[in-house]
C-alpha cells in the first residue's frame, strides 16, 4: 500500500463517531444490545463514551444485557 492510501485508511477509521453525540451512542448501545446479530460495534461505542451500566439501563437495556457487557462498562 502507498502512504497517501495507508493515511486515507487510518482517517477514515478515526472519523467513524465524528458527529455522535453522546445520547445517540446511548441509544445505539441499546438498540445493538437488543439485536446481537447486527455489527454496530457496540463494544466501540461503550469504549469511547465511557458508558455506565445506570445510563443503559435508563435508556431501556435490560439487566442481562447489561450484566453481559458488564466487563467493558466504566462503573
Amino acid at each position: 500500500m502507498g502512504k497517501a492510501f495507508k493515511r486515507g485508511m487510518n482517517k477514515s477509521k478515526n472519523n467513524l463517531f465524528e458527529s455522535l453525540s453522546r445520547e445517540e451512542a446511548v441509544n445505539k448501545v441499546v438498540k445493538g444490545l437488543k439485536n446481537p446479530t447486527k455489527n454496530d460495534k457496540v463494544e466501540d461505542l461503550i469504549t469511547l463514551f465511557g458508558l455506565s451500566s445506570e445510563e443503559l439501563l435508563e435508556n431501556g437495556a435490560s439487566y442481562e444485557e447489561v450484566k453481559a457487557i458488564s466487563g467493558i462498562l466504566n462503573d
